[in-house]
């Protein structure tokens, strides 16, 4: 490629930012990244009734958690109406568009005989070769483009192939609305002009546009020169597990949901993303720096991909268990804080960066690893669910009395002395260590599933092991 690659991610701030998009978003920026390129961000909020500054932050605050940042400032697409009423304008005086005086009445009733006929609706060019002095004076009217009629409009999609649309199936679409504002269709073509953007690649459910809004291009090349067609790649939909339409019942979310209430990190949310539609062999764990060496759009198929939320926990899992522990300590400790409702101690994190190499192994999600964490912070006399209260029973009581009494002697409290002393008194109990660690783990955690027993141990202290130890041991739990 002779020409620096530009991409841009365009998302509607109607909400928050859309898995799917986060996709698109991270193909783009591999892309341009693997080509040496440029990733443009454009907000496209013309729709001033739905669009809002809450949802243009929650997609910056998105984009910038998995890293996905633009190379320049961001583009907004209403702040550039003047230049679309611009363009359009040009079209209208070089006769590559028109006035169009059609009453909604008119249209409506064109529409209904059109759906009476069961014909496509479209609109029929009434206004096509007319002149505007037809027209009552004062009369609103849009500007059109005028569409060619004959022959064919041929696109060579990167990701699709070769798509033809016969140009009698295009109408003359809106450019500029009577109160003079521009459609999405033309700014779209308009901003990506003006931001050099070389490659397109979005969502299929895009193509359609694609052939309309090269009407604009191909008519603002024929006035002034230098309109290039972009490389168009429109990638395939992100399906539900059960193939049908990705719905919120699937995984559909925003990704600070992805974030915030699943525990997600964003390597493992990008590496995810990555494989939904795009692949490289049978690698499945890919780094983001990994992922700038092998991306090209030939590797982008063209079936829709399924979302599987259990594939992404499992991936998740793996990250976690690579990730440092001292960043896994900072992202837990919050929602620790929100489990038990109460604010954590100012070591808070120094223990549970000394805990995470015993709470992160089994762990798929930072919600997995807080809840096994919960332990440490406890106040008592702790709270015990059903399975652990059957385990406390009388000769599980003493049992914990008697292993408080031989730990207390303890001078050196490393997990390798916990364990001597645990295993010495399972064998004088004629005990196997299972049955030991069973009531042991329920004492100091109030739960039957914990990280190892002599972790635990170890990383609650001797006094507080001990204080828990005898509190169980010689009073009623329950």
């Amino acid at each position: 490629m002779n020409k620096q690659v530009v991409t841009r991610f365009a998302p509607s701030p109607t909400g928050f930012l859309h898995i799917g998009g986060a996709r698109t978003a991270l193909f783009n920026w591999l892309f341009a990244r693997h080509h040496g390129g440029k990733f443009l961000l454009r907000i496209e909020d013309t729709d001033r009734a739905r669009s809002t500054e809450e949802a243009v932050a929650a997609i910056f605050d998105g984009l910038e958690w998995l890293g996905l940042g633009g190379d320049e400032p961001a583009v907004f697409q209403f702040e550039r109406s003047a230049r679309h009423a611009e363009v359009a304008n040009r079209l209208l005086a070089s006769g590559h568009a028109y006035r169009c005086y059609a009453t909604p009445e008119e249209l409506a009733a064109l529409r209904e005989q059109q759906r009476a006929a069961r014909q496509p609706m479209r609109y029929d060019g009434r206004w096509r070769d007319r002149s505007s002095e037809e027209a009552p004076e004062g009369a609103p009217f849009v500007i059109r483009l005028k569409a060619p009629r004959e022959g064919e409009t041929v696109i060579e999609d990167a990701v699709q192939g070769r798509v033809v649309v016969q140009n009698a199936e295009l109408d003359d679409m809106i450019l500029l609305r009577s109160d003079g504002t521009p459609t999405y269709m033309l700014a779209v073509v308009v901003d990506d002009h003006d931001m050099g953007v070389t490659h397109v690649i979005r969502g299929d459910d895009h193509l359609n546009n694609a052939f309309r809004q090269l009407g604009i291009i191909k008519a603002m090349a024929q006035i002034e020169g230098g309109w290039e067609e972009p490389v168009y790649a429109h990638i395939p939909l992100i399906h539900g597990s059960d193939g049908a339409k990705l719905s919120k019942r699937h995984g559909a979310l925003g990704v600070d949901a992805y974030r915030d209430e699943m525990g997600m990190l964003p390597e493992a949310v990008l590496n995810y993303l990555l494989r939904l539609g795009w692949g490289h062999g049978d690698e499945e764990i890919i780094s983001i720096q990994r992922a700038i060496e092998l991306f090209d759009i030939s590797g982008v198929g063209r079936s829709p991909s399924r979302f599987d939320i259990k594939k992404l926990e499992n991936l998740n899992g793996h990250y976690l268990r690579e990730a440092d522990d001292a960043r896994l300590a900072a992202l837990v400790a919050p929602r620790v804080a929100a489990r038990l409702g109460h604010p954590l101690p100012a070591d808070a994190e120094a223990l549970l960066t000394r805990a995470m190499p015993s709470l992160k192994p089994r762990a798929k999600t930072l919600n997995e690893i807080a809840e096994g964490a919960e332990f440490l912070f406890k106040n008592c006399p702790l709270d015990f669910d059903e399975k652990a209260l059957a385990l406390l029973d009388d000769s599980a009581r003493a049992l914990l009395a008697s292993t408080a009494d031989a730990l207390s002697a303890v001078q050196s409290w490393t997990v390798e002395a916990i364990e001597d002393v645990i295993r010495r008194v399972a064998e004088d109990a004629g005990l196997g260590l299972g049955k030991v660690a069973q009531p042991l783990r329920a004492a100091l955690t109030g739960r039957t599933v914990s990280p190892g027993i002599f972790d635990v141990f170890f990383l609650l202290g001797k006094e507080e092991s001990l204080g828990r130890l005898t509190d169980v041991g010689h009073a009623s739990v329950g």
